[in-house]
């Protein structure tokens, strides 16, 4: 009995996402065969998406099925959005006195077009190579001699069913052409085990950067295999920060560079935030950069004192309208925010994408902070 309310969460959700488009493009417009046949195709699309994705998420883990249920989840979701606004234009339609049939089928096209052509772009921005993203960031306390400092950052590139290793390539490519003196990647590295993913993430082996390459894990690592992922990373190279930190030096002048685990980590023996623990033995006057997964964490970092935090996680929405049920779980969907008097946070819009290879009004990006000094006087 316990299972029952999940159950009906995981059908009945998609039974909206499904139901909506079928009552304008379907119900509102056809007749005889064309009806029954629209109908089956909706049935059909109903019971593919809860099957792939427990076959594809669930203990099977069926990379052919993940392909299928997270592309279904995507396209519906979009044809979704654009049916309630096609009901909408419906009803002014109807209010400015256009009958049907005429006026069901005219939305019922304009809402196929639409959807069509959003769903191809949103294939071609998810799968592209991100766009880099350049922002300065004055950072209290910051000495002269780091003053224009590179911290370039990836994050949730979310290696997973589908093949990306040209474009793991192609953004390590990129990430070197911005003469990085850091690198950051901010947790979701892949879904899945590191036997099935790492040769799209081995290329990040070759990231460049003079002054230390830092990771930190995601709530999507321990979903998979958080240790296995921190295993590989630090025989690439990069250096995991689980509640530490490192002091970074240039010109006699030190930043400290700290990271935590994701909140999703204390279901694991060991695991979780202890920010705290990072910041220990910090010199007051040396002002830190957090690597924390989820925006909602500078909550703790603006306690702490920390300069600036670097978050990833939201995909800025990924998939317009999304961004607004992110930011009920997040202060913040995208981009570099003031928070109590003395701390900042850039969230990235993520490198990657999760799920559903569509982004829609989010594109990605690899992000460069360019860290400033205060101007003295």
């Amino acid at each position: 009995m316990k299972y029952i309310p999940r159950v009906a969460l995981f059908l009945g959700i998609p039974a909206l996402l499904f139901l909506v488009p079928w009552w304008l493009l379907v119900y509102s417009t056809s007749s005889g065969p064309m009806f029954w046949l629209g109908s089956a195709v909706f049935v059909l699309g109903f019971l593919a998406l809860p099957a792939g994705l427990l076959l594809g998420h669930g203990p099977r883990q069926s990379d052919a099925a993940v392909v299928v249920g997270d592309t279904l989840l995507g396209t519906v979701w979009v044809l979704f959005t654009w049916s309630v606004i096609g009901a909408v234009a419906r009803a002014g339609l109807a209010v400015a006195g256009v009958d049907d049939p005429l006026r069901s089928r005219a939305v019922a096209i304009g809402v196929l077009a639409v959807w069509a052509a959003l769903c191809g772009w949103g294939l071609v921005e998810a799968r592209r190579v991100p766009r880099v993203r350049t922002v300065e960031v004055t950072v209290p306390r910051l000495g002269p001699a780091l003053d224009g400092l590179r911290l370039v950052v990836v994050t949730d590139t979310h290696f997973a069913a589908l093949n990306r290793l040209r474009w793991s390539q192609r953004v390590v490519e990129v990430v070197n052409a911005q003469r990085p003196d850091i690198a950051c990647h901010a947790g979701d590295l892949a879904d899945g085990p590191v036997s099935r993913r790492h040769p799209q993430v081995e290329p990040l082996g070759k990231v460049e950067a003079e002054l230390g390459r830092f990771y930190i894990t995601g709530n999507h690592e321990y979903f998979g295999d958080a240790p296995g992922w921190i295993e590989y990373m630090t025989g690439i190279g990069w250096q995991p920060l689980r509640n530490r930190h490192q002091v970074v030096e240039k010109g006699g002048d030190r930043l400290v560079i700290a990271g935590i685990d994701d909140p999703t980590g204390i279901a694991l023996d060991g695991h979780g935030p202890d920010l705290p623990a990072a910041l220990a033995g910090v010199d007051p006057d040396v002002p830190v950069v957090l690597l924390a997964h989820q925006p909602k964490q500078i909550t703790d970092a603006v306690e702490a004192g920390v300069a600036l935090q670097i978050s990833g996680h939201t995909h800025g929405g990924q998939i317009w309208p999304f961004h607004y049920l992110v930011r009920l779980d997040q202060p913040v969907v995208a981009g570099l925010s003031r928070h109590g008097e003395h701390t900042q946070l850039y969230t990235s819009r993520g490198t990657g994408f999760w799920g559903p290879p569509l982004r829609l009004f989010a594109p990605s990006e690899i992000t460069v902070l360019v860290l400033r000094a205060p101007i003295a006087g």
